[in-house]
């Protein structure tokens, strides 16, 4: 069930969660004491933590021995019923004569029962070596004592201009190694020790899995993140029969999730860059969705599809860093409200300078340090705008409400395009927003 989340980039086991630490007015010293306190003050439950850790590796280990076996009774299954059926055809063509047809019986007889002694002998081994697996695996897997580990860091705030990540890694590490004696180790550890210090709180845990869910089997080629991508296409409201359109679709990966996600529904991508509509392709033959998404090569601004015949838009719109935006996003913007009907839905990814731009040039309302970064908590923060007012979803803690709306940028309607949702998300170093867009009633374009 969790390897099976969308819009998780990675799960983790809490260990600590707790107030930040006030880096304003204490010595260097003392924070670092109270850093080590993270493992010192209670280590029975790094202890209770680890070993639930070491449970899930074993179930996990459990269920491809499992997989592996089914698929091993299933091919011997298949030899076994090959083996019959060509019994049964020799004994139809010796079948001639009384004489003949006993002793084929006898020599049928004969062979079966080596056959069920060869069988037995077979599962006896199969026991055999998964026994021998299990043990293996067991022996494998290190106690609590043996354990090698590496320590994860990121620090944001106030805490980021006292401590670097590196500083901040060390006094964990030094501190594991003298309260449970594990050994580092920065290339293969058994355990990664994820800490995340900033303004908000200080937070320990155990990544549930090595590898990020956003990393997708299904994708040959990534562009944006699958967590996002998965994420605009849930908040689109993806009917049965509906027809979407990603107008700049890059590499597909908007489509490929909301197509893997929703199937019944009609997907159409489109691009200027050939290069990009072949990394596309590849990525939509190495998810077998060839046939589920149409591909065209067209401008953004010049889609050759009628007014108003489109459902649901969703688009990354680039930020001009890796891909320049080559046309303005206000031209962009009004050709997706043609092609919307009445009712539709726009979930675009926007920047910050998006966000100013339509809101025509004014600042806007993100406060950034004197460096120019965000000084607030990368995340997913909501917030609802319901035709012409602000105001903040439910999901969002009350302490965050004021925070909240003065974080997200308000943009105005276009034209008949209402927006009704944003959702601020962090792609690594640069925040962006995820907005929605109602279309209230027919453009007349």
């Amino acid at each position: 069930m969790l390897k099976k989340l969308k819009s998780a980039e990675r799960l983790f086991l809490l260990i600590k969660k707790q107030f930040p630490f006030n880096v304003s007015s204490v010595n260097k010293g003392k924070i670092c004491n109270e850093m080590q306190r993270l493992i010192n003050d209670d280590p029975e439950s790094w202890l209770n933590t680890i070993s639930i850790w070491k449970n899930l590796l074993e179930l996990d280990a459990k269920k491809k021995r499992l997989s592996q076996r089914d698929a091993n009774l299933l091919k011997r299954k298949m030899g076994e019923n090959d083996t019959v059926i060509t019994k049964k055809l020799k004994a139809e063509q010796m079948q001639k004569t009384q004489e003949n047809r006993e002793y084929q019986l006898e020599k049928q007889a004969e062979e079966e029962t080596l056959a069920q002694g060869n069988f037995l002998t077979s599962r006896e081994k199969l026991q055999l070596e998964e026994c021998q697996n299990e043990a293996a695996e067991a022996a494998g897997t290190p106690s609590q004592n043996d354990l090698t580990f590496r320590v994860s860091c990121r620090c944001s705030g106030a805490v980021a201009k006292t401590f670097s990540a590196q500083e901040v890694g060390r006094i964990i590490g030094i501190a594991l190694m003298k309260q449970f004696g594990w050994k580092a180790d920065l290339r293969d550890p058994d355990v990664e020790i994820f800490i995340h210090l900033n303004d908000i709180y200080s937070v320990v845990g155990i990544p549930v899995f090595r590898a990020p869910l956003a990393s997708r089997a299904y994708i040959r080629t990534a562009g944006l993140r699958s967590t996002v991508a998965w994420a605009m296409a849930s908040v689109a409201e993806i009917k049965a029969g509906a027809l979407v359109l990603d107008p700049m679709c890059g590499l597909g990966t908007i489509l490929l999730e909301a197509a893997k996600e929703w199937p019944d529904a009609h997907y159409v991508g489109a691009d200027v860059s050939d290069a990009q509509l072949r990394g596309a392709r590849d990525n939509l033959k190495a998810a077998g969705l060839e046939d589920k998404i149409a591909l065209l090569q067209v401008s953004v601004v010049e889609l050759p599809l009628p007014s108003e015949s489109v459902d649901v838009i969703i688009s990354d719109i680039p930020f001009g860093k890796k891909f320049k935006l080559g046309k303005d996003i206000k031209s962009i913007l009004r050709e997706m409200e043609r092609v919307l009907h009445a009712g539709g839905t726009v979930v675009l990814l926007l920047s910050e300078a998006h966000c100013r731009s339509l809101t025509d040039g004014e600042e806007s309302s993100i406060p950034s340090n004197s460096e120019g970064r965000r000084t607030d908590e990368p995340g997913a923060e909501k917030c609802l705008i319901p035709e012409g007012e602000t105001g903040t979803s439910e999901t969002v803690p009350p302490s965050l409400e004021a925070s909240n709306q003065e974080c997200l940028p308000k943009i105005p309607p276009f034209g008949s395009l209402m927006p009704v949702e944003c959702y601020k998300v962090s792609l690594g170093k640069t925040d962006a927003f995820i907005y929605k867009y109602k279309k209230s009633h027919s453009s007349g374009l």
